[in-house]
């Protein structure tokens, strides 16, 4: 399968391109980053340098992925996501005579999105942490702090309300505290899961 590529996207120089996957308009890809197979980039989506996507992913039109982001198989990143890679980001140098580098260093750090996850509309995704497999994030979230895997995380800052199956349905709703029902099945699908020490897993 070809890679297609709009006339108008920006792909520099060392950047992996999987075969069957489609670069949109005015996106940007800078230097060394890996794109995986079957990948479609929306437009107007910039993806730092040495950046890692994995195969199969969908990123929606402008999505800014910074470097020392890790992306696996099966993500779905929607539209207007922007991830951040320093904690304590400032223009210069304390006397302000210089700009600050904008190359990695101590400060920078990195952020892991596991397999299946998604990512909704509009978030903003913290860094030095990990969004786990198949987790979804709603819409405008403020992600700062790790995710665990099928979990349903909402807010500012987001927080953990609930568990989806893989199939993207609804498993269940937390009130206050995790549940203490141990197993689940997917209505839609009839996947079954089990909650061990209070992280959901395939039974």
């Amino acid at each position: 399968m070809p890679v297609r590529i709009h006339p108008t996207a920006l792909i520099e120089s060392g950047v992996q391109i999987g075969e069957g996957s489609s670069i949109w308009d005015n996106v940007h890809i800078r230097r060394d980053a890996v794109i995986g197979e079957q990948c479609i980039i929306g437009e107007k989506t910039y993806i730092a340098y040495e950046v890692k996507i994995g195969h199969r992913c969908k990123i929606n039109s402008f999505v800014y992925i910074c470097n020392a982001v890790t992306i696996e198989d099966g993500v779905m990143i929607s539209a207007g996501t922007i991830f951040t890679n320093d904690r304590f980001p400032r223009a210069t140098t304390p006397d302000l005579k210089e700009l600050r580098s904008s190359d990695p260093d101590e400060h920078t750090l990195p952020t892991l999105v596991k397999q299946g996850a998604t990512i909704g509309a509009g978030c903003v995704i913290g860094n030095d942490l990990v969004i786990g497999r198949w987790a979804m994030i709603g819409m405008g979230s403020v992600v700062t702090k790790s995710i665990p895997d099928f979990a349903l995380a909402l807010g500012n800052p987001a927080r953990v309300v609930g568990a989806v199956c893989k199939c993207g349905q609804l498993l269940c709703r937390f009130n206050e505290e995790v549940p203490t029902q141990l197993h689940f099945t997917c209505l839609a699908c009839q996947r079954e899961y089990a909650l061990v020490d209070g992280e959901f897993t395939e039974a």
